[in-house]
């Protein structure tokens, strides 16, 4: 993940593959971009290998609590919202346990041949 002050502006279809092929990461890897609005509230886009840029990161979201609160950023056992272009995420961190929740939306149907 990376914090920045802003995240609009990103080329994410430009800097996510960076991320995503760089030799460090063999198996290739997502990268969420996370802005800190306030200690309760950070805005992020993410970057999901093999899909690009996706509307929600369940997954994402609590990675990035708890890096904001090992960070000093946010406060650990308090709900901070992940705002991401899908919707709301709230995340409930503690060195026990990640609380998500939010909104479900089925937003793509399809099959797949294998």
């Amino acid at each position: 993940m990376v914090f920045c002050d802003a995240i609009d502006g990103i080329d994410i279809e430009q800097i996510g593959p960076q991320f995503e092929y760089a030799p460090i990461f063999p198996e290739r890897v997502n990268t969420e971009f996370v802005r800190l609005i306030n200690r309760t509230t950070l805005r992020m886009r993410v970057w999901e290998r093999g899909n690009g840029e996706t509307l929600a990161c369940g997954t994402g979201a609590c990675a990035v609590v708890a890096a904001a609160v090992k960070l000093g950023l946010c406060e650990a056992g308090r709900d901070i919202i992940v705002k991401l272009a899908g919707g709301d995420l709230t995340v409930n961190y503690t060195e026990e346990r990640i609380r998500l929740r939010g909104q479900v939306t089925q937003v793509f149907e399809g099959a797949f041949e294998y």
